[in-house]
């Protein structure tokens, strides 16, 4: 048995799954356009051990994705999973959201490119080809028309994840292939998590931090004009 525990919150999709040697058990998602992790993490994680029939003490190993992402998102993703590591003493395995979120589609040929919303026109991307394999590392970028320009004159490109959604209407190829409602999840994480599980590529959990790629920024409110 490899019982793993996967918490994916980089996103506005809060999503926990239960898997066995990769195979998933149980697996509860939300994602309501709001970041309501906060209030449904915990009780996903309660509602799939309860499913699964399992208890705390049984998983094996506790997988998170580490970003990039939401720096808030990620927080309580990463804080939720470091608790449960320290409470039953289990392996914390830590998953790129990017990577993961590259999973959630096949294909025979071409490039596939997920991104992550970032601020205004910015997204959090990476490049991987038709096997999943990282051909561009993560950058945060701003997407104007000329973005992945060297991709698309070759290959037939895939974006998809919620950074695609606002690159539509700016990236015109006739090679440009927009994927919809696709986000990080907690399943497909789940063989990737038991990948890292059998080769035992752990965090430590005392130390370990997500990846925001971009420090946390925070934009303070207009000062409201006095009435008289």
């Amino acid at each position: 048995m490899s019982i793993i525990l996967n918490i994916e919150t980089a996103t506005k999709n809060c999503s926990v799954s239960i898997a066995n040697k990769g195979e998933i058990l149980a697996l509860r998602e939300l994602n309501n356009g709001n970041y309501s992790h906060a209030e449904v993490l915990h009780p996903f994680i309660v509602d799939i051990l309860k499913e699964a029939n399992l208890s705390n003490k049984e998983i094996d190993a506790v997988a998170v994705s580490k970003g990039p992402g939401s720096y808030t998102g990620l927080r309580i993703g990463v804080s939720a999973a470091k608790g449960l590591c320290f409470a039953f003493d289990k392996p914390l395995i830590s998953i790129d959201t990017l990577t993961s979120l590259s999973h959630a589609i096949s294909i025979d040929n071409g490039i596939i490119i997920p991104m992550i919303d970032a601020r205004r026109m910015e997204v959090y991307a990476a490049v991987y080809n038709q096997d999943h394999q990282q051909i561009r590392e993560i950058k945060a970028e701003i997407i104007d028309k000329n973005s992945f320009s060297d991709y698309l004159e070759e290959h037939k490109v895939y974006f998809l994840g919620d950074g695609a959604q606002k690159c539509k209407t700016i990236i015109n190829h006739k090679n440009a292939v927009f994927v919809d409602d696709k986000f990080p999840s907690a399943k497909e994480m789940a063989i990737l998590s038991f990948n890292k599980y059998r080769k035992s590529d752990i965090e430590n959990v005392a130390y370990f931090e997500p990846f925001y790629l971009k420090d946390f920024v925070v934009i303070p409110e207009k000062k409201k004009k006095p009435t008289f």
